[in-house]
C-alpha cells in the first residue's frame, strides 16, 4: 500500500493530500529515511512524522484497505 494512502486509513493524518505534502517536504521518515508518497509500507516498517514541533514515531502491525474508525488504532503502535 502507497504511504500516503497508508498514513490516511490508519487515520495518521485526516487527508491523503495532506500526506502526500508532508512526505513531499521531507517531514516523513520511513525506518530513517525520507520518504516519497508512492513508497509501498511494508509491516514491520518504522514510521516518522513531524507535526510542527512534536514528532509522532510507530510501527506498522497491519496493513488494510478500509477499516472502520475503532479499528483504526489497530494498524499501528506507538514507539
Amino acid at each position: 500500500m502507497r504511504l500516503d494512502k497508508y498514513l490516511k486509513v490508519s487515520r495518521l493524518i485526516k487527508r491523503r493530500t495532506v500526506a502526500k505534502e508532508a512526505c513531499d517536504a521531507g517531514r516523513v521518515l520511513v525506518n530513517d529515511k525520507p520518504a516519497k508518497a508512492s513508497l509501498d509500507v511494508l509491516v514491520g516498517d518504522k514510521i516518522e512524522i513531524q507535526f510542527g514541533t512534536r514528532n509522532v514515531a510507530v510501527k506498522v502491525t497491519s496493513i488494510a484497505e478500509t477499516v472502520k474508525k475503532e479499528e483504526a488504532k489497530e494498524m499501528y503502535e506507538y514507539l
